[in-house]
């Protein structure tokens, strides 16, 4: 796909706060980035990566995430989420390498897959 290659990469800077967060039902003591908050990030970061490159009336949608969260970032942390483009399958499929770090530390590692799409035809 024209000038959406594999290895591009886009890095966001992100704060675990609001909606991202949770205290799994108030056992833990404490905010914590959430799953899903983390997942979330990933596939933000991901998808304007690939819009940015796409050509107009074209986006991507999710369809698989392959996720393993292995560290808590507290309430308050700033985080970063990378995303690099790692294979591009039929001109439509894209397969990322994600990550998400905070301070130096890997809170959640794994792989995201997006389909590209004309805008308008969903449904």
């Amino acid at each position: 796909m024209a000038g959406l290659e594999p290895g591009a990469e886009k890095t966001m800077e992100f704060e675990a706060e609001g909606m991202l967060l949770t205290d799994v039902g108030g056992t833990i003591g404490s905010s914590v980035l959430s799953t899903p908050g983390m997942i979330g990030m990933m596939e933000r970061c991901s998808s304007v990566l690939a819009f940015e490159s796409l050509p107009e009336g074209s986006a991507t949608v999710g369809f698989e995430v392959c996720v393993k969260h292995v560290a808590a970032a507290l309430e308050g942390s700033a985080c970063q989420v990378r995303s690099v483009l790692r294979e591009v399958v039929e001109d439509r499929k894209l397969r990322f390498d994600v990550e998400v770090t905070e301070g130096g530390r890997t809170i959640g590692v794994g792989t995201h897959e997006r389909r590209v799409i004309q805008v308008g035809q969903l449904g």
